[in-house]
């Protein structure tokens, strides 16, 4: 299927994309800070979302398109042969990582964009991981 969107334009919204610094990294580091939580951002070699160094504990706040959400991912309709590839890359990096910090002695918790999003969804994972750091 030939996309309905210019390559300029298409260019102009891929490039708009962030990698770090996501509105849902944001909106749980904003949560942990005004609850007095500190935590280290874009971690280490494997770049740990949300790091918490002294417990191990490492944090990743996927995106549903990019990191394969079984609820909302998908694969775009264009550009099939380069999107299929990317994307499982992807998640065998997410899974290469979680392995590697899990042999370091790390907990590794994974969020879904989503998971932000629902109502109460910033207040109940802050909460989720205010709990497991103390019980470090």
């Amino acid at each position: 299927m030939v996309d309905v969107i210019s390559k300029e334009k298409r260019s102009k919204i891929m490039s708009a994309i962030r990698s770090k610094n996501t509105k849902p990294e944001i909106l749980l580091r904003k949560a942990l800070w005004a609850k007095g939580i500190r935590y280290r951002v874009h971690y280490g070699k494997e770049k740990i979302d949300i790091a918490f160094p002294t417990q191990k504990i490492a944090v990743f706040i996927d995106g549903c398109f990019w990191h394969g959400c079984p609820l909302h991912s998908h694969i775009p309709k264009s550009n099939v042969e380069y999107w299929i590839p990317k994307l499982q890359r992807n998640i065998n990096r997410d899974k290469a990582i979680e392995e590697k910090l899990k042999k370091e002695g790390w907990q590794v918790i994974r969020i879904w964009e989503h998971e932000l999003k629902e109502p109460k969804g910033v207040e109940m994972i802050s909460e989720k991981l205010i709990n497991i750091r103390s019980a470090h």
